[in-house]
């Protein structure tokens, strides 16, 4: 029997898929699950028909967009271990998933309303990956003596979710859990 191979997709459709979920990470974050997916379109600079070819349902489409916000928390995690003195890693690391917290915080309502087994499966790998590149970050800072033992990558999700979470949405948000988390990081020295 014949081997058959999938295909790599064609330049101009993973062009499409990249603005679609560049637009959708901008318009499902500002509204939520009743965000319109004509809108998400229209941003992409394409048809509708587009969009439901690369994302047949509402919940495929969220899912791929926290699923490629997830990742590049990943690679940024790994890119930090090599590149910078630990706590500065952990401290632009947290600073990058404040954009996540951003785009989850719309996506929130939305989540919650589609997950199925599949993607809460998917979600939960994705997580335990990002827990393990933040360990990552972690070990190299103890290992150098730079940050105090004790320190689980779960108390650094917990500690970034509690300050996003406990400041109410508005301009001076960001501003102000980026001062917030940088105190925390600071306390984080050995």
């Amino acid at each position: 029997m014949a081997e058959v191979r999938k295909r790599k997709p064609r330049a101009d459709a993973q062009k499409n898929r990249e603005l679609l979920l560049e637009a959708a990470k901008e318009i499902l974050g500002r509204g939520g699950p009743n965000a319109s997916l004509e809108a998400v379109a229209r941003r992409a600079g394409v048809g509708i028909g587009t969009l439901y070819r690369h994302f047949p349902t509402r919940e495929e489409l969220f899912m791929a967009v926290f699923s490629r916000e997830l990742d590049q928390l990943i690679v940024t995690a790994e890119d930090l271990v090599e590149r910078d003195a630990p706590l500065e890693a952990i401290r632009s690391w947290l600073h990058a998933n404040v954009d996540l917290v951003e785009t989850k915080r719309g996506m929130l309502g939305a989540m919650s309303l589609v997950m199925t087994e599949d993607l809460k499966q998917g979600y939960t790998e994705r997580s335990n990956l990002v827990l393990a590149a933040v360990d990552r970050l972690l070990d190299k800072g103890r290992n150098v003596g730079e940050i105090r033992e004790g320190v689980s990558a779960e108390d650094l999700m917990q500690t970034l979710y509690a300050i996003c979470y406990a400041r109410q949405p508005g301009p001076d948000w960001r501003e102000n859990v980026l001062r917030i988390l940088d105190i925390f990081v600071d306390g984080l020295k050995k």
